[in-house]
C-alpha cells in the first residue's frame, strides 16, 4: 500500500491554547527548542523539554508549555489523506516522503539524532528503510544520485534507503539532524539499519553518533 511520512514544523507560543491532534498510524514529536505539555488519555500529563522525543499515534491534547516551542512531527498516513496542518499555531509542512509499505505490523518508528563534529561525514551508505531527516544545527551536503544537496537549520530532506548517500557536514561547525525512519521490525532494538556500500568503508573510524529517542512497533 502507498502512504506518506510527513514532516511538520510547529511553533506554538508559552502556555498556548490546547490543540487535539487525530490519530495515525504512527507519529513522532520532537523538541527542538521550548517545551510542550501533553494530555493522553484520562491521567496522563507530562512535559517535553528541548532535545526530547514522543511516540503517540493515538489521538491526544498538546499545548505550548512554560517557554515558546518549536517541534518537529512526523506522521505515517496514507498517501491520499489531507495535510494535518494546526490551525491555532504556525504549523507548515516541510516534507512528504512516498513509502511503499506491506503490513504495518512488519514495520517499526524510529527517531534518533545523528550529530557530526567539524569536518565530519558518513561515508557511502545505505538504509534498510525510508525516512525524512531535519537539521538542526550546522549544515550538511548530501551526495546521492549523482547530484549534492545543502541543507541548512530546519530544512529537510528524504532519503528512500536504498539509493547509496554520502554526508559531508559544515567544516567548521558541529552540525546535527533529527529523523524518522520507518524501518524492518527485526531491527527492533536498536539495531542498526546502516549498510556500507564500500566494502573497505566497514572498519574506517566513523565521526557520526546517534542518540535513540523512540525505537517501537507499529501497530495496526
Amino acid at each position: 500500500m502507498n502512504y506518506e511520512l510527513r514532516l511538520y514544523l510547529d511553533q506554538l507560543t508559552a502556555k498556548s491554547a490546547p490543540i487535539e491532534l487525530k490519530k495515525t498510524y504512527a507519529r513522532a514529536i520532537y523538541i527542538v527548542e521550548g517545551s510542550l505539555a501533553i494530555k493522553n488519555g484520562v491521567s496522563t500529563r507530562l512535559t517535553l523539554s528541548k532535545n526530547s522525543a514522543i511516540s503517540i499515534p493515538e489521538s491526544f491534547i498538546f499545548s505550548g508549555g512554560s517557554v515558546d516551542a518549536t517541534i518537529l512531527r512526523w506522521e505515517l498516513v496514507k498517501e491520499s489523506e489531507g495535510a494535518n496542518k494546526i490551525l491555532s499555531a504556525r504549523s507548515t509542512m516541510l516534507l512528504a516522503g512516498k513509502l511503499s509499505l506491506g503490513d504495518l505490523s512488519n514495520y517499526l518508528i524510529r527517531c534518533d539524532k545523528v550529530e557530526f563534529p567539524p569536518e565530519g561525514e558518513a561515508l557511502t551508505h545505505k538504509h534498510q528503510g525510508g525516512g525524512i531527516r531535519c537539521l538542526l544545527f550546522g549544515s550538511i551536503n548530501i551526495h546521492t544520485l549523482g547530484n549534492i544537496h545543502s541543507h541548512f537549520p530546519l530544512e529537510a530532506w528524504f532519503e528512500a534507503g536504498p539509493d547509496p548517500v554520502y554526508a559531508a557536514a559544515d567544516k567548521v561547525l558541529a552540525s546535527a539532524f533529527a529523523r524518522v525512519m520507518i524501518l524492518p521490525k527485526m531491527l527492533i532494538g536498536g539495531k542498526s539499519s546502516i549498510e556500507y556500500v564500500n566494502a573497505e568503508d566497514l572498519n574506517k573510524p566513523k565521526t557520526q553518533r546517534y542518540q535513540i529517542f523512540i525505537d517501537e512497533l507499529i501497530q495496526k
